[in-house]
């Protein structure tokens, strides 16, 4: 039987503050980092949701010494030091891309044989490019005939030196890449062909890398030199999920509110706290502070941007989108296609279900306003779907969420801590 939950519209204007769990991004980064270390880190802060526990359990199954804390949000990791204890393993991750990519690169550096592989929508999602850049720093790595899982690598070690790396589809890979570069036994040097998509997210994944004793050289986005070199444990704060923050944010600008996000800035290592300078530009007052950030709504204007940076915020302007007074459009997102589920289609389909004009193009789409009829919103099994149509349902009644439960894959709290901020206000 398929789950749903019926949203509840709002009396009025959200007025109020709210502290998002972890980042997964940053989670996730940090893990793989931790583990490869020399010595003993503690990660605070850490998201509990089902990519990180995967993450952490893979990290687990190859014989790192991970602990982790549910009730103050830690995790303690004894390090490996670049040199992965298991010999052999099977990991299995569910829908977690990071996950895929990130712990493909690694297992590299390892000796051994190691498959990694997922549900049915991951078997979808491309590995080849990552795969192909690995093998040209002298891995052996196989994935399916369609270019996606499942994986396999035969290990003996990463050799390293120069290689390629496609930007189109997805940051991940070369976020991939630059995290277990460092444990190659030669210096590791990486192009990356064509424009990089998500840049924000190779910028943290080198700002944890720098927290953890590694720099990278770099000359823009075009070309990255990583030597052979040890992480070293640290003590590292893990912040709020700044895509988290877009829905209440957004929360604000569809209600006429006010919310306050606390332990976020502008100086954030997430691409996405510029979520915020977009409500901006579509009529909300915002005021940066040094630990948290607040958004003011206002008479919402229809906008046109380039979302290719913080393409995991699309979703949610979409929804906002609804409620201003002229078309919006959302421009070089294509790489969206290849997430959780083809998230431009989706946006698009769910929408017209709702009796909302959408048009939508190769790399995004154009969001009409219009008056919302009553809908059974279908999720896809996509986390981003069910939190950015919540939002619909806080200004007209009738929006029903199916599969709610999808939100545990980086935010299982969500909807609880969505009714309590609204329910402040009411």
């Amino acid at each position: 039987m398929t789950s749903r939950r019926e949203m509840t519209p709002v009396r009025g204007p959200v007025v109020g503050s709210i502290r998002p769990p972890g980042s997964k991004s940053i989670t996730n980064r940090a893990l793989i980092v931790a583990a490869l270390a020399s010595g003993r880190s503690r990660l605070r802060g850490v998201l509990d949701s089902n990519d990180t526990r995967v993450m952490l359990s893979s990290l687990q199954r190859l014989g790192i010494d991970a602990s982790h804390d549910v009730h103050d949000s830690s995790v303690v990791i004894n390090g490996c030091a670049g040199h992965i204890p298991a010999r052999t393993c099977r990991l299995y991750v569910e829908n977690s891309g990071t996950s895929i990519r990130f712990l493909t690169a690694m297992v590299t550096t390892g000796s051994g044989t190691f498959s990694l592989d997922g549900n049915s929508r991951m078997r979808e999602r491309p590995i080849r490019d990552l795969a192909e850049t690995l093998n040209s720093l002298g891995s052996h790595v196989v994935c399916s005939e369609t270019g996606c899982p499942p994986v396999r690598v035969t290990a003996d070690g990463l050799p390293g030196g120069h290689a390629s790396i496609a930007g189109g589809i997805s940051s991940q890979y070369l976020s991939a890449l630059l995290m277990a570069a460092p444990a190659a036994r030669n210096p590791v040097e990486l192009g990356v062909e064509h424009e990089l998509v998500s840049k924000p997210y190779v910028d943290m994944t080198t700002g944890v890398m720098r927290e953890f004793g590694i720099n990278v050289t770099s000359h823009g986005y075009e070309k990255f030199l990583i030597e052979s070199q040890t992480y070293q444990a640290c003590d590292f704060e893990i912040e709020p999920d700044a895509s988290a923050a877009g829905y209440f944010f957004a929360v604000a600008a569809v209600t006429g509110g006010e919310v306050t996000v606390e332990g976020l800035s502008e100086a954030s290592l997430q691409g996405d706290i510029r979520f915020a300078g977009i409500l901006e530009q579509m009529g909300c007052k915002v005021t940066w502070n040094e630990d948290s950030v607040t958004v003011q709504g206002g008479t919402l204007h229809g906008i046109d941007v380039d979302m290719n940076e913080i393409s995991d915020t699309a979703q949610t302007l979409a929804a906002v989108a609804v409620f201003a007074d002229s078309p919006t459009r959302i421009r070089n997102v294509a790489h969206m296609r290849h997430k959780e589920t083809d998230r431009i289609d989706a946006v698009a389909s769910e929408l017209r279900r709702a009796s909302i004009q959408v048009e939508t193009t190769r790399d995004g789409l154009v969001v009409h306003p219009g008056t919302l009829r009553p809908a059974e919103i279908r999720t896809y099994a996509d986390h981003r779907m069910a939190m950015s149509f919540s939002l619909l349902g806080l200004r007209v009644p009738g929006i029903c969420i199916l599969n709610p439960e999808c939100t545990a894959k980086t935010y299982p709290r969500y909807f609880d801590d969505l009714s309590q901020l609204c329910g402040e206000s009411s």
